[in-house]
């Protein structure tokens, strides 16, 4: 038995691009609007709406004059930057192929996805050029394809570094690409493919339900389709038109991941919700973010938000501001989310939904007109469908309350892993009708087997801990010690003791707890 969505929802055939602006030569509504804002650097660094586009071209019209081809890819290396958004899309106007690494990889986790992607471009932080070269080398890439790509505003003038004394053989400054190209960027006109529904716009490195990390091929169609799920719940909000005009958000999730490449490169700007943008993470500095600039809307993930319900230091902070909250990446406690609650303002949404790579972004959320205190991750976004299968991959479960994987399908389902067949083949069922499912790896079930009905994650199949013939979940286990008020955070692992599994905790106590292991 299949579950449908409630909703099914219209997704227009063209690019992500002309999906955030419409146009690409045309003035933009609320064309001076901040789109992008330095959170550290609020007057001197924010990007509009009209720079957001025309800097996206004069990076595209840079990469294509420097020899990028229709889906080549491009990778970048680097944390958060309020220019980040603009290089994602220059990659994708470009015709290119857009893959984005964490700032965090050493010389060989880099080296592994350049060499995998093919990547024929890397843009790198500063602070992590010396990897960069490192990776770069190993995977027969040459320094000269390797651009510095900083914070600083690209309207003054930019500093320039060379990697040997020969400038042309060692990397550049990112803005080489754009110097000089405003005036022909202005009336320049982005690719716009054929195909929306076959043209990969992205390879976002997932290490699926199991495995080492592959790429992602995600699609333009298969973007825009989730964009326009989350927006169709999003206005389901009552008084969402007044909201909007006060609606401002924080992105302090790191921008190479699908989570906050879709709400914050793709979602908020084309809503032209202004968005604070923070170099990395830093749980302070948040919290003085949220009371300083007075954010309404939060998308966090569980590790964040049980800070903010456990962590004292958030008591010295005023998030009264906050109206809507929304985690996912993992389960989150009713406990936490009750207590984040009392710390926003009064009548504030605080959900948690659910969502993968391997479907662009997210799966399920909330109706804003359902009222429910559960711990489940919602229903179905538009325009998909679920089963519930048994582990054994066959049988399918028809029962409410029964615990089994849950298989997806729908226009966000990826186009297929990067040059990976037998990891498609074994993540991908097709039916006989040729309809694809994915094999999510999570487990869970449903309040009940019909449309519109809400999801409950228990935990991921390749992390299931089996005790004496019994699969026992980690996530359960860290929710249950994290009702304890003595400890701020939890993590549960399967370990062999004796020849036997069995669950292990590890805690971090809350501050000045004197709890015991006993």
């Amino acid at each position: 038995m299949t579950i449908r969505s409630r909703f099914v929802e219209p997704i227009p055939m063209f690019s992500l691009q002309t999906w955030i602006f419409g146009s690409a030569t045309e003035e933009l509504p609320d064309f001076q609007k901040p789109v992008f804002i330095d959170a550290d650097r609020p007057k001197s660094h924010v990007v509009s709406r009209s720079d957001f586009r025309l800097l996206s071209k004069r990076i595209a019209l840079g990469l294509i004059d420097a020899g990028l081809d229709s889906q080549d890819r491009v990778l970048v290396y680097s944390g958060n930057t309020i220019f980040y958004p603009s290089l994602f899309l220059g990659v994708l106007m470009a015709g290119g192929i857009y893959t984005g690494a964490s700032p965090n990889f050493t010389a060989r986790e880099l080296s592994h996805q350049l060499r995998d992607s093919g990547a024929k471009f890397v843009f790198a932080a500063p602070e992590n050029l010396p990897v960069a070269i490192e990776a770069a080398l190993s995977a027969g890439i040459s320094p000269n394809r390797v651009y510095i790509f900083g914070a600083d505003d690209y309207r003054a003038a930019p500093q320039f570094f060379a990697f040997s004394d020969d400038h042309s053989n060692g990397p550049r400054h990112w803005t080489e690409l754009i110097s000089g190209n405003e005036v022909a960027a202005r009336d320049w006109v982005w690719f716009e493919p054929e195909d929306p529904t076959s043209t990969t716009c992205c390879l976002n490195y997932s290490s699926g339900t199991t495995g080492v990390p592959k790429g992602v091929e995600v699609t333009h169609h298969s973007y825009v389709a989730n964009c326009v799920q989350v927006i169709s719940l999003l206005n389901k909000a009552p008084g969402i038109e007044e909201f909007r005009q006060r609606e401002r958000t924080l992105c302090f999730l790191p921008l190479y991941h699908a989570f906050a490449q879709t709400y914050f490169g793709a979602i908020f700007p084309a809503l032209r919700v202004p968005v604070y943008i923070m170099a990395a993470y830093n749980f302070e500095r948040m919290l003085q973010h949220i009371q300083n600039f007075r954010i309404t809307t939060l998308v966090a993930v569980p590790p964040v938000l049980v800070s903010m319900a456990k962590n004292p230091i958030a008591k010295k902070y005023d998030m009264s501001s906050l109206e809507s909250i929304s985690g996912g990446a993992a389960p989150l406690s009713g406990d936490t989310i009750e207590e984040v609650g009392k710390m926003c303002s009064p009548g504030a949404s605080v959900r948690q939904g659910w969502g993968m790579t391997e479907m662009t972004c997210y799966i399920s959320s909330w109706d804003p007109n359902v009222k429910n205190e559960s711990a489940s991750v919602g229903e179905l976004m538009p325009n998909l469908s679920a089963r519930l299968m048994k582990l054994d991959g066959k049988t399918m479960i028809t029962r409410p309350h029964e615990r089994g994987e849950i298989w997806l399908t729908g226009p966000t389902l990826m186009k297929a892993y990067w040059k990976n067949e037998r990891a498609t083949g074994d993540t991908v069922h097709v039916d006989a009708d040729g309809t694809r499912w994915m094999k999510t790896g999570d487990v869970g079930f449903v309040d009940r087997y019909e449309t519109g009905a809400l999801f409950y994650i228990v935990d991921r199949i390749k992390e299931l801990i089996k005790v004496k013939g019994i699969q026992v979940a980690p996530a359960e286990l860290e929710a249950t010690l994290l009702e304890n008020e003595n400890v701020s955070d939890a993590a549960v692992v399967g370990v062999t003791i004796n020849g036997h599994e069995v669950p292990r905790a590890y805690v971090v106590k809350s501050g000045g707890s004197q709890i015991t292991a006993e």
